[in-house]
């Protein structure tokens, strides 16, 4: 029997990653944010509101507040402007008098603002940890590594990548300098058109699902075209035959909040509610978008919402923050908004944005303080931007 009194201590060194995840060390590139710097208002200050706009009126046309769908209701009050994640971007780079972009987001959105704006416009993240899980799933070394793997199997040539905008900009940018395009929620099956006009193969990143359900459900392939590469395995865990057979290769990433719907949330809402309507984002699992009624992206589930009739039922399956906020929008007109889960499910690092975040970010901005920048180095940039301007030259 071992003497566990005598033995020697493991010599055990933890990963950047792992240290990373205890809060032992900060990482600028990561979608899990660093620490953010400062004291932040009380949570609890009633004036929070007030502050808010005090701080906004004083800085004027000097500052341009984006707010995405899934931020909070307090925060979203001082969004000049709404939307998805690229079509905020690019509204900032229609904004060039603007000084100071604050992106309330995450990270990889305030990337693309900085990539898409002007030198002279300082981009600002409100909480620096508020960051994407899903991007974080695709590091630059990793599919770098993947790209090692294309090449031993003899079809890096043949193969296309495509990436999401939920994506980190080091990926964009590896994206841009292998020939590739960036996609959105609302055009991936356009981008993904012309990929196949460019090569055999996509490479697909980061969120399997999305690619997958443009795949098959928009495009007819089959689910024996799609293969999923999985970066903490050897060859991503498929032989060099299975990779020159796939059509599209899926990166192992998912959203952590559309992952959550199941087939069972579809077949329960239905039980539930009689004539429901269930509309969800194609970031949901293949089982879920071939059970729902219409699927889209967050810009075309407002849309159809909008254009829905009075009396009508729908089950929505997309963060929290919206289907709620579409609730109290439509209730007025008649029209039945649910979130699709039981479950109640928030996007745990958007919300990190909230009101004592913004209070700081605009008051220091005012008093004339930059805090928060987001900046992209230029290599990174002049190869992201290439893969963006495929995309936005699409068809």
């Amino acid at each position: 029997m071992r003497d566990v009194t005598t033995a020697q201590p493991l010599d055990v060194q933890p990963t950047p990653l792992a240290l990373l995840l205890l809060g032992r060390e900060a990482d600028p590139k990561s979608e899990r944010g660093v620490e953010c710097p400062g004291d932040l208002p009380s949570p609890s200050d009633p004036d929070l509101v007030e502050r808010a706009r005090a701080a906004k009126e004083k800085l004027g046309d000097k500052v341009f507040v984006l707010g995405h769908h899934y931020q909070r209701d307090e925060v979203i009050q001082f969004a000049d402007v709404t939307g998805d994640s690229f079509k905020l971007a690019r509204d900032a780079a229609a904004k060039p008098e603007a000084e100071y972009i604050v992106f309330c987001g995450v990270h990889f959105m305030a990337e693309s603002a900085d990539i898409l704006t002007t030198d002279d416009q300082k981009v600002v993240l409100p909480d620096l940890a508020a960051g994407c899980s899903m991007a974080d799933m695709a590091t630059a070394e990793q599919v770098a590594e993947c790209w090692d793997v294309l090449t031993e199997a003899g079809i890096a040539e043949q193969v296309v990548p495509v990436s999401y905008m939920n994506s980190s900009a080091d990926i964009k940018a590896f994206t841009g300098k292998h020939g590739g395009t960036i996609c959105t929620s609302s055009n991936a099956k356009r981008a993904l058109d012309w990929a196949f006009e460019q090569g055999e193969k996509v490479l697909f990143l980061p969120d399997q699902h999305l690619g997958r359900n443009t795949a098959v459900r928009d495009m007819g392939m089959s689910l024996e075209d799609c293969v999923v590469y999985n970066p903490h395995k050897p060859n991503g865990g498929l032989t060099a035959e299975e990779l020159r057979a796939a059509k599209m290769i899926l990166w192992r990433g998912h959203c952590s909040v559309h992952g959550r719907f199941s087939l069972d949330s579809v077949n329960d809402v239905r039980e539930r509610i009689p004539g429901v309507n269930v509309l969800v984002h194609p970031e949901c699992k293949h089982e879920v978008v071939a059970a729902a009624d219409y699927v889209g992206s967050t810009e075309y589930i407002i849309k159809t919402l909008e254009a829905a009739p009075a009396g009508s039922k729908w089950a929505i399956g997309t963060e929290l923050n919206l289907v709620k906020r579409l609730a109290n929008r439509f209730a007025a007109e008649g029209k039945e908004v649910v979130f699709l889960d039981k479950t109640v499910c928030f996007c745990s690092t958007m919300n990190r944005i909230d009101l004592p975040h913004l209070v700081w970010a605009l008051e220091s901005l005012a008093e004339g303080n930059l805090v928060n920048q987001i900046q992209v180095d230029k290599e990174t940039e002049s190869f992201a931007k290439l893969a963006l301007e495929r995309m936005l030259a699409l068809p």
